[in-house]
């Protein structure tokens, strides 16, 4: 069926009967479904102007949903390259430390071993040194006893000399370290 529009309306033309409508009623009837027409037509005019207006901002929205979405993909993407990023420096940084830690560790060690090497050189050279005049004053003393020899003196009836305060005060003291013990 075939649409009838206002236009179709307005030039409709009717034939003419004995007993008809009143060509009047029938008019103002007529101009009455125009004028409903030409209401509807428009309020249709509109209500397709605001369905249009409608679905370009659902698609405008749509659009704008579908770029939050890529949005906070990326997001979620960057963050956990972020945070796996982090991780890594964070490891790399902990083993650096840990190497720096053992080669300071290793360094210390090292010092710590030349030191007790020294500290044993330094006792033993004591030692030799301590030895070396142990032996030395037992000499002299020895070669002392020989200038003056009191047995001898004792055995003829001569006075046998005092002995020097000095030589065992020397002696007692070269000798015994207090610091070793000896």
């Amino acid at each position: 069926m075939k649409r009838i529009t206002i236009v179709d309306i307005q030039h409709r033309t009717f034939k003419k009967a004995i007993q008809g409508y009143a060509r009047e009623d029938v008019d103002q009837f007529l101009d009455e479904i125009i004028e409903g027409l030409e209401d509807e037509g428009q309020e249709r005019a509109a209500l397709e102007a605001e369905l249009l207006d409608l679905k370009e901002r659902i698609s405008h929205f749509k659009a704008m949903e579908e770029s939050l979405q890529n949005t906070l993909l990326l997001a979620q993407r960057t963050a956990d390259e972020v945070k796996a990023a982090a991780h890594k420096e964070a490891d790399l940084i902990i083993r650096q430390a840990r190497i720096e830690a053992e080669k300071e560790v290793a360094t210390l060690k090292d010092q710590i071993e030349a030191a007790n090497r020294e500290r044993q050189y330094a006792f033993a050279e004591r030692e030799k040194a301590r030895n070396e005049l142990r032996a030395l004053l037992l000499t002299h003393l020895s070669l002392i006893e020989e200038r003056h020899p009191s047995t001898e003196a004792a055995s003829n009836g001569t006075p046998a000399p005092a002995p020097a305060p000095e030589r065992e005060h020397l002696h007692v003291g070269l000798l015994e370290d207090p610091a070793v013990g000896a």
